[in-house]
């Protein structure tokens, strides 16, 4: 079945649902890595994308964006070069009510009875003004990273910024 779109998810009210031990068939989370590049060393300019609005975000939306900058970063600054981290953990999980569609579809589904929903998925819910990716890179490669943030931010469900956290005064 095909997935529902994001703006189905993005907003959150409530308290968390993230409890699997007491949950089945919860699917596994699609961010493959965390941490990626040059893990050992230490680099002087931190970049971070960083969320405008409160919103969650699925787990295969970070991992879009995760990609897509990650491969920007390995084709043209090289893996020596960066460090790029991934800051949230899609705890949150994700119910849907399937509902049956077509002829008879009427007499096959319960409607609004026991509604409660199947878990379908993860999501990492953030706040306004937190972060969401880091990039730690040298002078000669920050364009390259901002360049990567942005295209990581096409890919997040929720406007965004991007900030130097770190080295400001290297690329003024």
């Amino acid at each position: 079945m095909a997935r529902k779109p994001g703006r189905m998810y993005k907003k959150f009210s409530g308290p968390a649902y993230t409890r699997r031990e007491y949950m089945g068939g919860v699917p596994g989370v699609k961010v493959a890595q965390f941490d990626m590049g040059n893990l050992t060393e230490e680099l002087p300019i931190a970049v971070t994308l960083v969320v405008n609005e409160t919103c969650q975000i699925r787990h295969d939306a970070l991992e879009a964006a995760r990609i897509s900058a990650n491969r920007y970063l390995l084709n043209d600054v090289g893996k020596t070069n960066y460090r790029f981290k991934v800051r949230v953990y899609p705890h949150q999980v994700l119910r849907e009510n399937k509902q049956a569609t077509g002829a008879g579809a009427d007499r096959v589904s319960d409607g609004m009875r026991r509604a409660f929903g199947k878990a379908v998925g993860t999501a990492a819910r953030v706040y306004e003004g937190q972060g969401v990716f880091t990039i730690w890179v040298n002078r000669a490669n920050f364009e390259k990273a901002k360049e990567a943030m942005r295209r990581a931010g096409h890919k997040l469900p929720t406007p965004y910024r991007v900030v130097v956290e770190k080295g400001a005064e290297l690329v003024k």
